[in-house]
Order: structure tokens, then sequence, then C-alpha cells
């Protein structure tokens, strides 16, 4: 299989594979909002709810997915509210037809509110405690957050992929540069952990009063600071409260390095080129020309040569500092 065949992945299929399972659907699949992956929510004859995941042939191997798996179920473990998935026949991790396939209990839940400072706190806590888990060792299959992966391979992605107009190439191409080049010089990691990978408020739900944590897909080895510094929003001062706020709650289970506030902007920069990168590598897959058929138009790649400029910019900027 290459990296977009879900053509193959039919109503039919997806039913035998979880049937395969012993787990019998008695509702329809209801698609859930997931570009990367496919992932359906269902109901079942024994009256629980299941969310079923088909993974993206060939983007991660069997190990590093199953070590994403290890880490959800020790987060729980360790009473870290996130959602981890099921084991049947003692595996988390199944094989249908070709396809990877994992159940997860269905959690629903209300959005997590960015500017509600009590919910901030309590995200600190439990990033907190999750961080204080993921110190005890390393990943041996995940990769890591880097420069070579988000900036250098994402660049090489944009330019093999010719979806940038001609008549932008040039000023898009030398902003781009420009901006990899001064993050990767600022981009100075002292120490990495397990991480969650992509904490934003898309992946917090709360559930029953409970916050949760969902979607480790991109967990990855990285600076502590990649999994707070998404939920920072508003101007400086707004940030800085922000920041305060969450780390309050972190600190009751896990030191804050606060050298690591500088690594923000260039992991702001890093997450824009490697989002670009992402939307050009899979461009065959027909779900993304259809749902982001605005990456191929003059607006978007001008609006991108400004949020670069923009990018620059902020590179050169004083770093967040913490409260005295």
């Amino acid at each position: 299989m290459n990296d977009f065949s879900f053509n193959a992945l039919t109503p039919d299929l997806i039913l035998d594979a979880i049937e395969a399972l012993e787990i019998y659907p008695t509702t329809g699949l209801l698609a859930l909002n997931s570009y990367e992956n496919r992932v359906y929510q269902f109901g079942a004859e024994d009256g629980k709810r299941y969310v079923v995941k088909f993974y993206r042939p060939a983007r991660w191997t069997d190990e590093q997915i199953l070590e994403e798996h290890e880490f959800a179920l020790a987060a729980k473990e360790a009473e870290v509210p996130v959602v981890a998935p099921l084991l049947i026949a003692e595996r988390s991790l199944h094989f249908y037809e070709g396809y990877r396939y994992t159940l997860f209990p269905s959690v629903g839940g209300r959005q997590f509110e960015l500017d509600n400072l009590d919910h901030l706190e309590i995200l600190g806590r439990y990033l907190g405690r999750l961080h204080c888990l993921s110190a005890e060792r390393a990943f041996k299959h995940r990769p890591q957050l880097n420069t070579q992966r988000f900036l250098v391979d994402a660049q090489q992605t944009l330019l093999k992929s010719q979806l940038v107009p001609s008549h932008l190439h040039t000023p898009f191409v030398t902003i781009l540069e420009q901006v990899i080049n001064k993050a990767t010089s600022k981009y100075q990691v002292a120490k990495t952990l397990r991480l969650h990978g992509d904490c934003h408020a898309g992946n917090l739900l709360w559930s029953r009063d409970q916050l949760m944590l969902v979607d480790l897909d991109d967990c990855q080895q990285g600076p502590a600071v990649q999994d707070l510094w998404m939920m920072l929003n508003g101007d400086r001062n707004e940030q800085l409260v922000q920041l305060d706020t969450l780390l309050v709650g972190y600190e009751e289970f896990m030191p804050f390095d606060a050298k690591e506030l500088a690594l923000i902007e260039p992991l702001r920069a890093m997450r824009m080129v490697n989002y670009m990168a992402w939307v050009a590598q899979r461009w065959q897959d027909p779900a993304f020309e259809r749902n982001f058929s605005w990456f191929a138009t003059d607006k978007y790649w001008e609006q991108q040569i400004l949020a670069l400029k923009e990018q620059f910019a902020a590179l050169d900027e004083p770093s967040l500092s913490l409260f005295p």
C-alpha cells in the first residue's frame, strides 16, 4: 500500500475489521474530523460506544504505533486523563486486509476554553504529571522534534511539490530560507522528554467535568515547552498571564526550565513550515484536495509569504519571561 491508499477502506471492510474483534456495531459509522487517519464512531451490541481509528499506511511503523499506545496506557495507569486504546485479546494494534487499526472508548464532551484560567491551571497540572512520567525514559522508536524534520525536510517537500505558483516561487523560497536559517540557529535544546506532541485546544476535551487529553498520534521526543506554547494566545501581556497560570499547575509535579521559553518562536516557525509540507505531501489524497482547495490558490501562497515575513521578525523579538 502507498501513503494514500484509503480507497479500499470501504464501509464493509471497516465493519468486517471491527467484527473480527468480536465487537458488533448496531449503528452506522459516523466519520470524525481526521484527515491524517480515518476515524469513525459507532455504537455496539454490548451497549457501549467506540471509536475505531485506521492508521494512514506507511506513515508510522508498527513499533512507533505500539510505542504511542504504551505511552498512552502508562499515562492512564499514572492517572493522567488520556484517552488510551482498548486492549482486545491483550493487543492494542490490529490488522485487517493490509490496514492497521485500533479501538478506543468513545468520549464525548465540550471544547476546552483557552481563555479560562481555571482550565489552564488544570491542564498545567495534567501536563506536569504527564511530563513527570515522560522523563522516566525516552522513546526508542518515535521521532525527534527537530529542525531537520520540521524545516529542512519540509522545505524539500514543498519545493518538490510544484504547488507554489510560479510567479510567487522566488519570494516564497527566499523568505522560507531566511526563516529556516534563523529558526535553526535559535532552536537550541538542552533536554528532551516524551511529549503529547500536538497539544492544542482541539485535542483537549471536557468530559463529565473531567479534562481529557486525546490523540497522541504525534507523540514524539522534544522539549517540554512544545506541550505548553500552543495554549498561549492574545497579546504579550495576555500570554504572560496564561503562561504563569499553566506553570502554577505544571510545577506542582515537574520543574520547568525557563530557558525553554526562547524555543517558542522557533517552534512556531517549525509548525508553520511543517503544516504546509504536510498538506503538500498528501495532496494526492482526494480528501485533501477536496477539503484544502484553497491550498492551490495564489491568495494562500501570498498569505504564507506575509506570515513567514512576520515570523522572521518575531524570531528576533525578546522571548516571554516568567513573572518574578
